[in-house]
């Protein structure tokens, strides 16, 4: 086996760890260039019909094909690594068009539809930091990609889009839950946020805090699952004071509105009471913890998604 048989063995792209979380994505990217390693960040930044992932979608691939992150549903994430490594060996950027018009035949995309990619070859890590700090300080971060200039700049931005001076991607922290509550469910709650990949506070009497006690931005949902309107109202007068994207409440519509009139007594208006979901939920009729779980993580991601995919422009 001769060495550049060698090379091109080691080149081969391969996954170095499964991920579709942003803040991995650009660790990985950020992490490579520091040790010395050439890496070059893919970002899906063109949809046309449909596609398997949202605009602004990344990749971050080394030099020697090791690689992190999707920018479709798997099956051309090695081919995108490819052609990020032979990127990388040139030293310059380029876009890569797959599915639809793509000059890439054998590559065909499970949605039917195409997307553009912007490949970069990472020249300094300060913008990606400073992404990083501040998703870790709660804060909506940006990157402005100038393809002309082959650059890549810390910015400020709520949507990810074209823009006339290049290609804008916001960074959204990610999602936190707060849970309040009974043991039994709060705790089913929480394992299942948890295995979702969710930051995950309980908070009530079993848990030594309360949601008063907690930062709630608006990145947050709050699932309050007491059983007792009384113990409940000031978890609920603190998820309502705050910019919680999410507040859902446990028991029946009849429930909801005593609860409601609890809420008018003490001052707040119909359209601050109309942000709780109630009941909490999917469904509203989950007779045990596991079911209960199920349903309110999955509202919460429902909600989470439509909020970033309106924050996507020109998909499509």
């Amino acid at each position: 086996m001769n060495a550049q048989y060698q090379i091109a063995e080691q080149e081969r792209p391969r996954v170095q760890f499964v991920t579709d979380s942003p803040f991995d994505i650009l660790r990985h990217a950020r992490d490579s260039f520091a040790a010395g390693i050439p890496v070059a960040l893919v970002t899906l930044v063109d949809i046309r019909g449909g596609a398997a992932r949202p605009l602004g979608a990344q990749m971050s691939v080394r030099i020697d094909g090791l690689y992190c992150g999707f920018v479709s549903g798997g099956c051309t994430e090695a081919a995108v690594a490819a052609e990020a490594v032979e990127a990388l060996k040139v030293g310059h950027d380029r876009f890569l068009l797959l599915g639809e018009g793509s000059p890439f035949f054998d590559i065909v995309l499970p949605c039917g539809g195409g997307i553009r990619l912007s490949i970069h070859i990472l020249k300094d890590i300060k913008p990606i930091d400073r992404v990083l700090d501040l998703l870790a300080a709660r804060q909506v971060a940006a990157l402005l990609y100038r393809p002309e200039a082959e650059t890549l700049v810390e910015a400020s931005a709520e949507k990810t889009e074209w823009l006339p001076v290049g290609f804008m991607r916001s960074y959204r922290p990610p999602t936190k839950i707060v849970v309040s509550g009974n043991r039994l469910e709060a705790d089913a709650v929480a394992l299942v946020a948890r295995a979702a990949g969710y930051e995950v506070q309980l908070a009530g009497k079993s848990f030594g805090q309360t949601v008063a006690d907690l930062p709630l931005d608006m990145f947050t949902a709050v699932a309050l699952l007491d059983h007792d309107l009384d113990a409940e109202l000031p978890a609920l007068e603190a998820a309502l004071r705050s910019p919680a994207f999410y507040i859902g409440a446990l028991g029946s519509r009849r429930t909801h509105d005593r609860r409601r009139r609890s809420l008018l007594n003490l001052g707040f208006t119909d359209a601050e009471i109309s942000r709780i979901k109630a009941p909490i939920g999917i469904f509203d009729k989950a007779r045990d913890a596991s079911s209960l779980a199920l349903s309110v993580v999955a509202d919460i991601a429902a909600v989470a998604s439509a909020e970033t995919y309106e924050n996507c422009a020109g998909q499509g």
